[in-house]
C-alpha cells in the first residue's frame, strides 16, 4: 500500500480538477467565454462534466491545495488557493478547476506564474442579438437567476507554466446558505485529482444567535444528498477521517487536513468528495434577528411552533415515454412515500400527461383518508409511459382543477395553501411547444392564486422554461441530475415544502429609515426554511426603526410589531463579532450580503419582466451590483490577463518590467531595507483598472532579466524581535528603546487614529520557551498583524509570516512567499517575497512589516514579525499606542543628580562594573515624567543596522502613558479610542 501512495504521489500527469474535452451539450458557451477579446481570456463557469481519460503528458503537480471558508451570520466568504509546480524545464498547461456551488457568485480571481501577477476584472457583458421564440438550440441557458440549486459547476482556466516554475491560482466567491428542512448546509468540493501533500479546507462559523446543531458528515461523492464518502448509502456516521471542530456557543472552526495515506484510503485518483457541514441556530421568538453594520441591516426571519396550515395539492406527473425504466420507477417511489405524508386536513389529486392528460378524480379534489390513499396508490402504481409531451396540457388541466376547487369552497379554504407539483423529463413535443406561449397561457390558468412549483429531471429539459413558469407563479424550481437517485430528491423537496406555516408574510420597515430592501412579501413560510430581508438605512441620526411582520396562519391573521434600536443593534452586532474574533471578513458583510441579494432580486425580476423596458431596468441595476461588489454572474464577465511564454520556455517580459531593468540601481543606505536579490520585482496589480494588455509585452527574445533593486526608506521607529520597540523622536534627535514583556494570545495596541485618519494597527504574541540561561521564562513575538484603515471607507489588512489578507471592498490572500504589488483606491500594497510587506494609506501614511523565516528553528524561535514606521504624515496628533504616543511627542534627555530618589526605587546608584559609580544617571523627561534610562545598542532591519538608543526598563513603565494592560485589546480588529487621557502613575 506505501509503494501505492509513493507512485500516485509522485506521478506528475494529473490535474488540479478534470480537464474537460469539450463542453457538454447544454452549456451556453458564448455566456461564459468572451472569444472576441483573445488574447486576453475569460475563464468559463460550467456545467460538471465527465472526466475523461488521462493522458501520458506530464502535467503539473499540485503542491497544496487550502479551501478556507468564513460563514458570518449565514454568509459564506470562500477562498480558494491551489499552488502548481511544473517540475519539468518545458513549458506546460496547467489546468485550474474548481467546483463551486451554483448559487455562489465568484468575486475574485488571480493567478500568479513565475512571480508575476495576472489580476482578473469583472465587465458588463455586451448585448447580443439573440433569436426570438422558444427554441435555444438545446443549449442551457445561463440567464436563470438561480441554476441548479445544490449543485455545482465548474469554474475552469488554463495556463502556460514555464519550465521549472509555479503557478499560484487564487480563487474567492461568496454565497448566501438557504435554511432548509431546518438546517444550513455549506457544500466544499475537495476534488483535487491527485494526492495533494499538503491539503486542508477549514471551515469557521460565526453567528449571532447560540448554535444549536452541528454535524460534520462523511465524505459525499454521489449527487444524493443522503450519499456518504464512496457515494453508497452503506450506514458509515461520522465526520471525515482528519477532521477537527473547536466550538463554543456562538464559533466554531472545523478542519479537514488529509494527509497523503489517508487522502488514498478514501480515494486513490484524488476525488475525495464534498466536505459537507449543517448547523443550525437558536431562533428569537417573535419579530426576528435583526443585525445593523455599516449603514445596512439583515432581518432573518423564521418563526417556530406554529400551527401547521392545511393545503391543497394537485401533482401533475410527466408520464411521456422518455419517463419509461428508473425514471418512472423512482418517481412512483417518491410519490408512495409522499401519500403516506399528507396530513388528514389535506386535499389532493394527480394529473398526469404524456400525449393525453390523465385525471385521477375528476374535477374535485379529494380529502386525506384512508380510502383515498389506498385508491391513489393504485394510480400511481398503473402509470405506464408512452407517447410525446404536453407541458401546457398538464398544466392547463392542473390548474383548472385547482382553481375551480378554490373557487367552489373559497370561505371554508381561506387559510390553506394551495399549490401544484410540476415534474417532467423533457421538452414540449406535443400541443403548444413555443415556450413563451407555454409561459403566458401558466400565468392567465394561475391567475396569482396558489403557486406553482416545477421539477426536472435529467438533462433534456428546458430548465430557463420551468425557472420562469415557477417565479412568475410564486414558486420555486428544482433540478434532479440525470443520475441522480430521483426518489430521495422528491421526497426532499417535497418535505422542505409540504408544511406550511405562513402564507402572505410582509415585512415592512419605517418608510423614512429604509431604501433598496429586497424582496419583503412572501406567499409562504415552510417549517424549517427562513425568510431573509435586507437594505440600506438612510437616516443614521435616527435610532429607532419600526418593523412589522404581518402573516396569516390556519387561525387568523398574525401581526408582529416591535421598536428596534439601531445603534443597540449595531454595538450587539459589532460586539457579537468582536467575541468570536471575526475581523476576516466582519467589516463589510451586511452590505456584501445585501447586494448578493439585491443582484438575485435583479435576475429574477428580469426573468419574470414583461416588456422590454423592464428588462433592461432590471439588467441595469443587477449588472450595476454586480460590478459594484466584483460579482461574476450571468450579466458580468471576467477578463484575465494570460502569461506569454517564449520559445526557451521562460516568461516574456512586459514593456513596464523591461523599462525596469534598465534603470539604474539605487544607492544603499543604512535606513533603507533592501529586496531580496533572488526574489523578482514585485508586479503591480491595480484593482478595479484595466489590466495591462498582451500587446504590450515585449518581444524579448530572452528570460527576464534581474531587476533593479527597490528600497524602501524607513524610520527606526519599530517593535521588531521579543518583542525589542525602538522610538525614533525626530522633534528632540534621539532613540530611546524598551522592551514589552507580553503575554502569549495578548493583542498589543500599536497605533491607533481611529478618530482622525481611521487607521489601527494590533500585533498578536505568541509565546515560546527562552534560551537556557535566559533571565526571561519565555519569549513572545508579533504572529499576527493588523492594520485597519476606516476612511474612506472600512478596509483592513491582516498579515501573518505565511500570508497576506488584503480586504479594501475586494478581498486578496496573497501568499508571503511571491513578490506582488497591489493598488486599490485606498490602499497600496508591495510584498518582497519572503523579506517584507509594505502598506501605504492615503498616500500619506506608511508601514513595514517584516517576514522572519526559520528554515531550522531552535526551541525558542517562532516565524514571526517586525513593524517599523515608514511615513507617519497622515497620522493625526492625536495618535496612541505603544509606538504611536511618541510620533509628535516632546522628548527631553537629563542628567540626575546621584542622591535623586524616584518612589518605588531602592537605589540611588546606577554601577556599571565592579569598581565604577556614576554621580549622576541619565534620563528622559516624558510630559510630567521622569524615567531614568540607560545607554543599549539594538539590531534592527533583520540585523542590517545598528542603532544607539537608550533604554527605559521595567517594562516600559512611566515611559507609556498609563500601564501596560491598557494597550490590550479584545481582538484583532479592536479600533477603541485610548481612553486615558493622562499617565497614571
Amino acid at each position: 500500500m506505501l509503494l501505492i501512495v509513493l507512485v500516485l504521489y509522485l506521478c506528475p500527469v494529473f490535474q488540479c480538477q478534470t480537464e474537460d474535452t469539450e463542453l457538454s451539450e447544454d452549456v451556453a458557451f458564448e455566456e461564459y467565454t468572451n472569444s472576441d477579446m483573445d488574447p486576453n481570456a475569460a475563464p468559463l463557469r460550467i456545467a460538471r462534466q465527465v472526466r475523461p481519460l488521462l493522458t501520458k503528458e506530464a502535467k503539473p503537480h499540485i503542491q497544496e491545495l487550502s479551501v478556507q471558508t468564513t460563514i458570518i451570520s449565514r454568509y459564506a466568504f470562500t477562498a480558494v488557493s491551489c499552488s502548481m509546480l511544473n517540475r519539468h524545464s518545458a513549458a506546460t498547461q496547467g489546468v485550474f478547476q474548481f467546483h463551486i456551488p451554483t448559487a455562489a457568485y465568484i468575486s475574485n480571481f488571480t493567478m500568479i506564474v513565475g512571480g508575476r501577477v495576472f489580476p482578473s476584472q469583472v465587465k458588463a457583458k455586451e448585448k447580443k442579438m439573440k433569436k426570438e421564440g422558444g427554441e435555444n438550440n438545446g443549449k442551457k441557458n445561463k440567464n436563470t437567476p438561480e441554476q441548479r440549486e445544490g449543485e455545482m459547476e465548474v469554474f475552469r482556466m488554463e495556463v502556460t507554466i514555464p519550465g521549472r516554475n509555479r503557478a499560484l491560482f487564487l480563487l474567492t466567491y461568496e454565497e448566501l446558505l438557504q435554511r432548509r428542512l431546518g438546517r444550513y448546509e455549506h457544500v466544499t468540493s475537495v476534488r483535487p485529482m491527485q494526492l495533494v501533500s499538503k491539503l486542508s479546507v477549514g471551515v469557521t462559523i460565526v453567528e449571532h444567535s447560540r448554535i444549536t446543531y452541528l454535524e460534520v458528515l462523511p465524505l459525499r461523492n454521489g449527487k444524493t444528498p443522503s450519499s456518504t464518502g464512496n457515494g453508497k448509502a452503506d450506514g458509515k456516521v461520522g465526520p471525515p477521517v482528519s477532521t477537527e471542530v473547536k466550538q463554543n456557543e456562538t464559533f466554531c472552526k472545523i478542519s479537514f487536513t488529509p494527509n497523503i495515506v489517508q487522502q488514498v484510503k478514501i480515494a486513490n485518483n484524488g476525488m475525495l468528495g464534498e466536505f459537507v457541514v449543517r448547523y443550525d441556530v437558536e431562533r428569537e421568538i417573535g419579530i426576528g434577528d435583526i443585525q445593523v453594520l455599516d449603514g445596512h441591516f439583515v432581518h432573518y426571519f423564521a418563526p417556530k411552533d406554529l400551527p401547521v396550515v392545511s393545503k391543497n395539492v394537485v401533482f401533475v406527473i410527466d408520464t411521456s415515454a422518455s419517463m419509461v425504466g428508473t425514471k418512472i420507477r423512482q418517481t412512483k417511489e417518491a410519490l408512495f412515500t409522499i401519500l403516506r405524508e399528507l396530513r388528514p386536513s389535506d386535499h389532493f389529486n394527480f394529473v398526469t400527461f404524456s400525449n393525453r392528460i390523465r385525471v385521477w378524480q375528476a374535477d374535485k379534489l379529494v380529502p386525506v383518508t384512508p380510502n383515498n390513499i389506498r385508491d391513489a396508490k393504485k394510480f400511481i402504481y398503473m402509470i405506464s409511459p408512452t407517447g410525446g409531451t404536453d407541458i401546457n396540457g398538464g398544466i392547463q388541466t392542473g390548474s383548472a382543477l385547482l382553481r375551480d376547487y378554490l373557487s367552489s369552497k373559497e370561505e371554508s379554504h381561506h387559510n390553506s395553501v394551495s399549490l401544484i407539483i410540476f415534474l417532467t423529463d423533457g421538452r414540449p413535443t406535443v400541443g403548444v411547444v413555443q415556450s413563451p406561449v407555454i409561459i403566458s397561457n401558466t400565468k392567465a390558468a394561475v391567475q396569482e392564486k396558489f403557486c406553482l412549483f416545477t421539477i426536472g429531471m435529467g438533462d433534456d429539459v428546458d430548465y430557463r422554461l420551468l425557472e420562469r413558469m415557477s417565479l412568475e407563479n410564486c414558486g420555486t424550481m428544482r433540478r434532479i441530475p440525470e443520475d441522480a437517485d430521483a426518489s430521495v430528491m422528491l421526497k426532499g423537496f417535497y418535505d422542505e415544502i409540504g408544511t406550511p406555516l405562513l402564507s402572505d408574510i410582509r415585512v415592512e420597515y419605517s418608510e423614512d429609515a429604509v431604501e433598496y430592501i429586497t424582496q419583503n412579501f412572501f406567499t409562504n413560510y415552510f417549517n424549517g426554511s427562513e425568510l431573509i430581508v435586507a437594505g440600506k438605512l438612510t437616516n443614521r441620526s435616527s435610532d429607532s426603526l419600526h418593523v412589522q411582520v404581518t402573516a396569516s396562519n390556519s387561525e387568523r391573521s398574525i401581526v408582529l410589531e416591535k421598536e428596534v434600536s439601531i445603534h443597540e443593534q449595531e454595538r450587539e452586532t459589532e460586539r457579537r463579532l468582536a467575541e468570536a474574533e471575526a475581523g476576516l471578513n466582519a467589516g463589510g458583510y451586511v452590505e456584501r450580503l445585501w447586494g448578493y441579494l439585491s443582484v438575485k432580486d435583479g435576475l429574477k425580476g428580469r426573468l419574470r419582466s414583461q416588456t422590454s423596458a423592464e428588462r433592461e431596468n432590471y439588467t441595469q441595476h443587477a449588472t450595476n451590483l454586480s460590478l459594484t461588489y466584483n460579482f461574476l454572474t450571468p450579466l458580468t464577465q471576467m477578463i484575465v490577463e494570460k502569461p506569454q511564454v517564449l520559445a526557451n520556455g521562460t516568461l516574456a517580459q512586459t514593456q513596464q518590467e523591461a523599462e525596469a531593468t534598465e534603470a539604474p540601481p539605487t544607492d544603499e543606505s543604512s535606513n533603507q531595507l533592501l529586496e531580496d536579490n533572488n526574489s523578482l520585482t514585485p508586479q503591480s496589480l491595480h484593482r478595479n483598472i484595466p489590466p495591462n494588455p498582451i500587446s504590450a509585452v515585449s518581444k524579448a527574445t530572452s528570460g527576464v532579466s534581474k531587476p533593479a533593486k527597490k528600497s524602501a526608506t524607513l524610520s527606526k521607529t519599530s517593535a521588531d524581535g521579543d518583542p525589542h520597540f525602538v522610538v525614533e523622536v525626530p522633534h528632540s534627535k534621539l532613540t530611546m528603546c524598551f522592551n514589552i514583556n507580553g503575554e502569549p494570545g495578548h493583542i498589543l495596541r500599536l497605533v491607533t487614529d481611529h478618530k482622525h485618519s481611521g487607521v489601527t494597527v494590533n500585533g498578536a504574541l505568541i509565546g515560546a520557551p527562552a534560551p537556557a540561561g535566559s533571565h526571561k521564562e519565555q519569549r513572545t513575538y508579533f504572529s499576527t498583524i493588523t492594520i485597519v484603515a476606516n476612511k474612506p471607507r472600512r478596509s483592513y489588512i491582516e498579515v501573518t509570516p505565511q500570508k497576506v489578507i488584503l480586504d479594501d471592498r475586494d478581498r486578496m490572500i496573497l501568499p508571503s512567499s511571491s513578490s506582488i504589488s497591489v493598488e486599490t483606491p485606498n490602499l497600496a500594497v508591495v510584498i518582497i517575497a519572503n523579506t517584507n510587506l509594505t502598506v501605504t494609506i492615503q498616500g500619506t501614511i506608511q508601514f513595514v512589516i517584516l517576514f522572519h523565516h526559520y528554515k531550522n528553528p531552535a526551541p525558542y524561535q517562532r516565524d514571526h514579525l517586525g513593524f517599523y514606521i515608514a511615513n507617519s504624515k497622515g497620522l493625526s496628533k492625536d495618535t496612541h499606542g505603544l509606538l504611536g504616543q511618541f510620533l509628535y511627542e516632546d522628548i527631553g534627555l537629563t542628567q540626575l543628580p546621584g542622591n535623586f530618589s524616584m518612589a518605588g526605587e531602592n537605589s540611588t546608584k546606577e554601577t556599571l562594573g565592579k569598581n565604577i559609580t556614576l554621580t549622576s544617571y541619565p534620563a528622559l523627561k516624558v510630559k510630567d515624567r521622569t524615567v531614568t534610562v540607560i545607554k543599549k545598542s539594538r539590531r534592527i532591519y533583520s540585523g542590517k543596522q545598528t542603532v544607539d538608543c537608550w533604554f527605559a526598563k521595567n517594562n516600559a513603565a512611566k515611559l507609556i502613558d498609563g500601564h501596560y494592560s491598557d494597550y490590550v485589546v479584545s481582538h484583532l480588529f479592536d479600533t477603541g479610542h485610548w481612553a486615558n487621557g493622562t499617565n497614571t502613575h
